[in-house]
């Protein structure tokens, strides 16, 4: 279950970043050890295998250099392959994006579906992060339970560690407080010019006194 978590994260991670650009393999993993690695450990050599799937299932396309004559070009051919997204690869992005269950805020998955927000559509992005939320509060309610039954039987520096990962929970729930209360001004906004358009438009429908 784990192995197959962690693909689908470094699937949408690739098809994300090769969504803002073509990348050679190099590039593409000096992104994604900065995306990717901000969030969980990056392995190098789970990012071929990743592209070999997504080749084989017409996700993305290689762009090769022109075949040169000399052996030495040969060898670096490999390094200098452009992967592309295909049309195939846009949808299931975007099939992706539009996942707000429980993988899209865990600990491994929120990271990278948060790092694509400009790509996805509101009412999913409010959702992923209410789900955050609510595993976060879930973890402050045993992060607290924990202190209260141990406070008195640890040493001081098991006890700064205990308030440290508190304290660091505290913090991510207030900003995600603040992004939430932030997503659902901007909707609200944004439906009531949408209500404010629809009604100038009913207006300018309705006939005038001159014109009966």
């Amino acid at each position: 279950m784990a192995a197959r978590k962690g693909a689908g994260v470094l699937e949408l991670a690739v098809l994300g970043l090769l969504h803002e650009s073509p990348m050679h393999g190099y590039e593409l993993r000096k992104r994604l050890n900065a995306l990717l690695g901000m969030f969980r450990a990056f392995s190098y050599g789970s990012l071929y295998p990743c592209l070999k799937q997504l080749l084989a299932n017409g996700l993305i396309m290689e762009d090769r250099p022109e075949e040169p004559n000399t052996a030495l070009a040969l060898q670096s051919r490999r390094s200098k392959i452009v992967y592309k997204l295909t049309a195939d690869g846009k949808e299931r992005l975007q099939e992706l994006l539009t996942e707000a269950g429980p993988a899209s805020w865990e600990d491994e998955g929120f990271g990278v579906h948060f790092a694509f927000f400009s790509h996805t559509r509101a009412d999913v992005r409010l959702r992923i992060l209410e789900g955050r939320r609510s595993r976060l509060e879930e973890r402050l309610e045993g992060f607290r339970a924990a202190l209260a039954r141990t406070r008195e039987r640890v040493d001081s520096y098991t006890l700064e560690l205990q308030n440290h990962g508190l304290e660091s929970v505290e913090r991510e729930v207030r900003w995600l407080n603040e992004l939430i209360g932030r997503e659902r001004a901007e909707q609200e906004e944004q439906a009531k010019q949408e209500k404010q358009a629809r009604s100038s438009e009913t207006t300018q429908d309705m006939p005038r006194e001159n014109d009966r």
